[in-house]
């Protein structure tokens, strides 16, 4: 993939990420603020203060999530982002880590 073409597709993922977090908090109990600053999404978590961070690491071709949980990395194989670990989806680890910092289940992707 290009780097035009990774750069597309990550902006596309954060802002997905962006919208659905905006309905969720607008139809449900989770209470987050998403802002974003180039290639960076920090969605905080209002109740207690903390933090996930999902920022695109253009020379790398991956998406990074880091959260109190820990740090994941994540590439794309033609149609997921996966660990580059473990090969978890990228979606469920953020509805995970999500979750977990605010209290409300929230499912991404």
């Amino acid at each position: 993939m290009t780097e035009s073409e990774f750069l597309t597709l990550a902006n596309t993922t954060l802002t997905t990420i962006e919208n659905t977090l905006e309905h969720a908090t607008d139809t449900t109990d989770l209470d987050v603020e998403c802002s974003r600053n180039g290639n960076v999404l920090e969605i905080e978590c209002i109740d207690n203060g903390s933090k996930i961070i999902v920022n695109i690491q253009t020379p790398m071709q991956e998406l990074w999530i880091a959260a109190k949980s820990g740090g994941f990395h994540y590439q794309y194989n033609g149609s997921h982002w996966l660990n580059t670990r473990d090969q978890t989806d990228f979606f469920e680890t953020l509805s995970r880590v999500v979750s977990e910092q605010t209290g409300v289940t929230v499912k991404l992707g």
